[in-house]
């Protein structure tokens, strides 16, 4: 991919050597000399520090506090930091309304913007934290593509809190969207929605189950893009501070190594055995729905073809053994205590469930990177032959309403099996009014159509519906299904990235009030279907009238012009032809 002559190694061996060595150069070293480097400094490797920092959300809050910590390591190691701050949109303030159409669309501006920084000022290495659901992806997306040495550093979740009095539960925000539910039922009193508000998130951090950003920095740990032991330190650790300095320094050492031709880059280390690594740690954890988004994602800038069926087949595969909420009981610092996320992937590893040989940005194998971690607790992590489940905590659905798949978190789910009518919605915006207002039976499948990537667009999440659900009473006595996405700490009967999406034709726009539908989640079936004839869906569709959806403009619209199914990662662009492997 990075044919460009201007991605070549400068005259010193290192890449940065073209903006500053030479006659030609004396302005590009004015710049860095009005940054404040001296001849030291401009001589050694430039590296490209990407974070998140700012007060878009608490995840958010403290990274670039924890950017300076790693530019320390950097300059410590030989190299001259420079600071990028990238855009991040908050999953948390955007749900329930339209401004979630901008959430998954924000993991391409950050890539298309590690991208830009990075071949545009010639960076020799790269170190990203990311700390919210569609900045880690982002990151990392853009660290393959550019293909120089990398790190990736999640920036840690919050702590919980906790309840008062006797109870003395962990608290985190998926209770406070329950306690809305609770409340529109009457279960619960305005005052006390008032009291989990300001109690369910007191710190920095990001939220605190294995939702979609715990899982995906336990994915960058997987796929050696990251420090094993990393992820799960909470976010206001005083042990963030020489965790990062650590990953600065070894990520010197691959920059300097890459000088000579050696030191492993992200194309080396993201390669399918590193992508099943990556898709067995979010079975094993009851990860978020989110992560068969965005591996093939990743997969994709690495050139690989790693689809949601390539998923599937590594989550058929693997037990769950950790027992984390949004299914389960436990947090992500409670995985910090027992030791973090080498624990599971040693366990894992043991149990045959991991590539040990695949390669890490230390330059060793997965295997070796491991071999330290403490063993299983038997509690938050279970014990080899001792599963929560056989077959993993998620699962891809097929069947003539979803040919392309469909997905569900079937962590803690007390069903697998559900056949009932269908009430059909065109928008999240109906659904959220009609379940506010109780407008659905126990029975139900609940559709929400043209959420999809292209039919949104941006392909929203619909956590404010399954909680309310829940708040309700009713989580475990509907199911629900959309060609949109659901939030990681989304829990229940609920079916997410249906494909085809509506908006391409997809078997989900047929569905009409009152239609059967049939959902088998168990490992023998693993379908969603209609119980009406092939003849009959295309007749329908045939018939159909066209969404008019959103009016567009601006980012909506290029959006809608350039994404890719689902089921590929919702990626924006083709990949350069050229170079796109398919390793089998």
């Amino acid at each position: 991919m990075n044919d460009d002559t201007a991605d070549k190694p400068g005259p010193s061996g290192f890449r940065s050597a073209i903006i500053r060595d030479g006659t030609i150069r004396a302005t590009t070293r004015s710049f860095l000399h009005a940054l404040g480097q001296d001849d030291e400094d401009i001589a050694r490797p430039h590296i490209g520090v990407f974070h998140t920092g700012g007060e878009m959300s608490p995840c958010n809050l403290n990274l670039r506090e924890q950017a300076q910590h790693a530019k320390t390591g950097i300059y410590a190691g030989g190299g001259t930091p420079h600071e990028c701050p990238v855009v991040s949109v908050s999953d948390g303030l955007t749900m329930a309304h339209s401004g979630m159409r901008f959430s998954l669309i924000s993991r391409e501006l950050i890539a298309d913007s590690v991208e830009a920084s990075t071949r545009g000022h010639q960076w020799d290495g790269i170190f990203a934290i990311g700390a919210c659901d569609k900045n880690l992806p982002g990151l990392m997306m853009g660290m393959v593509r550019c293909n120089v040495p990398s790190v990736f550093v999640h920036g840690g979740s919050a702590l919980p809190g906790q309840m008062p009095g006797p109870d003395g539960r962990d608290l985190n925000v998926v209770d406070t969207y329950e306690t809305i539910g609770q409340v529109l039922a009457g279960t619960a009193t305005a005052d006390e929605l008032e009291h989990m508000s300001r109690a369910c998130l007191p710190t920095a951090g990001a939220c605190a189950g294995q939702f979609t950003a715990n899982t995906m920095g336990m994915v960058s740990e997987a796929l050696g893009l990251a420090p094993i032991g990393s992820s799960m330190v909470p976010a206001v650790f005083s042990e963030r501070a020489p965790l990062m300095r650590r990953a600065a320094r070894t990520l010197m050492k691959a920059v300097m190594a890459s000088r000579d031709g050696g030191g492993p880059l992200p194309r080396d280390i993201v390669t399918r055995k590193a992508l099943e690594n990556a898709c067995a740690v979010v079975s094993a954890t009851g990860g978020s729905t989110n992560a068969a988004l965005h591996l093939p994602a990743i997969a994709h800038e690495a050139g690989i073809r790693f689809h949601l069926d390539d998923v599937a087949e590594v989550f058929a595969r693997t037990p769950l053994v950790a027992d984390l909420r949004p299914g389960g009981k436990y947090l992500a610092r409670d995985v910090f205590y027992i030791g973090g996320a080498g624990v599971i992937l040693r366990t894992l590893l043991e149990q045959g469930f991991l590539h040990g040989d695949a390669l890490t940005f230390t330059g060793r194998t997965l295997a070796e990177e491991v071999a330290d971690a403490a063993e299983p607790d038997g509690r938050v992590v279970r014990k080899p032959g001792e599963p929560l489940s056989r077959d993993g905590g998620l699962a891809v659905l097929k069947g003539n309403l979803c040919p392309d798949g469909a997905l569900l978190k079937t962590a803690g789910l007390s069903t697998l099996v559900h056949r009932g009518p269908a009430r059909v919605f065109d928008s999240e915006e109906e659904a959220q009014t009609a379940v506010q207002n109780r407008r659905y039976e126990a029975g139900d499948v609940i559709v929400i159509r043209n959420e999809g990537p292209k039919g949104s667009p941006g392909m929203r999440e619909m956590l404010g519906i399954t909680a309310v659900l829940y708040g309700q009473g009713m989580g475990d006595k509907v199911a629900l299904l959309t060609d949109g996405r659901f939030s990681g700490a989304t829990r229940g009967l609920c079916i997410g990235y249906a494909g085809p999406e509506a908006a391409d034709g997809g078997p989900i726009a047929a569905l009409k009030n009152g239609d059967i539908v049939s959902i088998d989640a168990r490992p023998q079936a693993r379908s969603i279907a209609v119980e009406l004839s092939d003849a009959e869906i295309a007749g329908r569709l045939a018939q159909r009238e066209v969404n008019a959806g959103v009016r567009l403009g601006g980012l909506l619209e290029k959006y809608a012009l350039t994404v890719r199914p689902s089921h590929q990662g919702a990626v924006t662009h083709s990949g350069a032809v050229t170079w796109l492997r398919d390793e089998s």
